[in-house]
Order: C-alpha cells, then structure tokens, then sequence
C-alpha cells in the first residue's frame, strides 16, 4: 500500500513541477539568473520532501510551490516595465575584455579567474586575447565574445606561418643535428612536437611563472625574462598574464598597460 501510495505521490508531483516550471516561461530553461536558480532549486526541495514523507499532505508541497509561482511571474511582469527591478534581480553584463585588454577590476569583483576566461575564450574558437575587441560575462555567466575585424585574417597568416616555422624547424635540426637546436632555444618558434590545438599556452598567471607550460615548449624562465623586458617588463610579479600563440608572439597584460 504504501508503494502504491509513493506512486502516486510521486506521479501527481512530477505533473504539478512541470505545470509549474512551464508557468514560469521558456526563460526559465535557456537562462538561469540568480532569482531563477534560487526558485528552481526550491521547488525541487520541496517537491522531494513532499515525496520522501508519505505522511505529510500533498497540499503541503503543492501551496508552497504555487506561491513560488506567484512569487517568481510577479517579479517577472515587474522586472518587464522596471529596468531596476530587473537590474536587482538579475544584475548587469561586465565587460571583461575590452579592445585585447584585460580588466581586471570587473574579474575580481565577479570572482572571475584567468582559468575561467581562458577556458570561455577557447570555448568561443578565440586562440589570443589580443583577436578580442570585447568580451562580455553575461548575467547568466556565459561569455559573448566579440572578436576583431581582422581576427579571422591574423588567424590565416598565423597558421600559415606556423606551417613555414615548423617546415624550417624541422629541416634545420636534420641537417644541423642537436646542437644547431640548443643555438636556437632562444627564439619565439615553438618546437614541432607541441599540439598546436591547444595553444594559446599561458606561461605567466596571476605573477606566477607556469614552469610546466614553459617545459612543454622547451623554454626556460631566461628566455620568458628576457623576453618580457624587450617588452620592457622587467618582474615576473608585474605581469597578470602572459601567454605565447602559435607563432611565437607573446600576448602581456600587465597592471597599467598593455604589449603585444
């Protein structure tokens, strides 16, 4: 008896949560704010107690979840002809990336880290922060990414070049043995055996040096230092990111000012 009566519970819950969630509008499925996801999460909580105690009254979770209904369609309509209201509710977008450069400011009050951006930029088919014109995290914490006009060009001719570097590379180490190779370890080309996929590779976070990320493309921190102070860059420590593309150009954010 019981069993049945779980059954039942849980079939007539199931169909008030979806009259419910349908209700609320398609808004709901495509785009969570901050008032959604609270009411969502609500709803399951209640519809699970509901369900688990077979003693309490089903009208115990229905009235709960219909006022969160009436709660959640009045900010709605609300949020529709007040744009405060909207604004407290589901926030405003935060330029994240404007014209290739970081601002920082808006990450940190967003808690939002370089992992985070990176991960988004790769997301959006972006290899350099220097191809985007803005970068938007939107209420819903997805980023909009607005790339530069010549974006799609520099990405042709990168690749282009990265084939000729690594056609040059790989002919100079055949006919100049290893050593030929050490001469080099200087320069911007990134060694062939790297999967040009992933790039591009941040070598400096936060001030912290990526050791790791420099073995992989055979550099040491000499040549990052040296390399930054043609930048003229001359501390670790004053760099918020650094990552290298796939043709050996190095991309700098550092606290005042940016080079490319």
């Amino acid at each position: 008896m019981e069993l049945w009566s779980l059954l039942i519970r849980t079939t007539v819950i199931y169909f008030v949560v979806f009259v419910i969630m349908r209700l609320m509008g398609k808004r709901e499925i495509g785009k969570l704010s901050v008032l959604d996801l609270i009411i969502s999460v609500m709803i399951a909580e209640i519809a699970v107690i509901v369900i688990e105690d077979v003693n309490r009254s089903m009208w115990d979770g229905i009235i709960p979840m219909a006022a969160l209904l009436v709660i959640q369609v009045t900010m709605a309509l609300l949020s529709m002809s007040n744009r405060k209201i909207r604004l407290f509710f589901d926030g405003k977008p935060s330029v994240v990336i404007a014209k290739g450069k970081i601002n920082r400011d808006v990450m940190k009050k967003q808690r939002y880290n370089l992992d985070d951006l990176m991960l988004q930029l790769r997301e959006n088919k972006i290899t350099s922060v220097a191809d985007v014109e803005f970068a938007i995290l939107e209420t819903s914490g997805k980023l909009s990414v607005i790339p530069r006009d010549d974006a799609d060009h520099g990405e042709e001719i990168a690749q282009e070049q990265t084939a000729i570097s690594v056609s040059q590379s790989l002919a100079k180490n055949s006919r100049q043995g290893s050593s030929e190779r050490i001469r080099n370890s200087g320069n911007g080309v990134i060694p062939p055996s790297y999967r040009f996929e992933i790039l591009p590779i941040p070598l400096i976070m936060d001030g912290k040096v990526q050791d790791e990320n420099l073995s992989k493309i055979e550099k040491t921190r000499f040549w990052l230092k040296n390399a930054l102070q043609e930048e003229n860059v001359h501390d670790f420590k004053e760099v918020f990111l650094c990552t290298i593309d796939h043709k050996g150009k190095l991309f700098v954010d550092v606290h005042h000012k940016r080079f490319t």
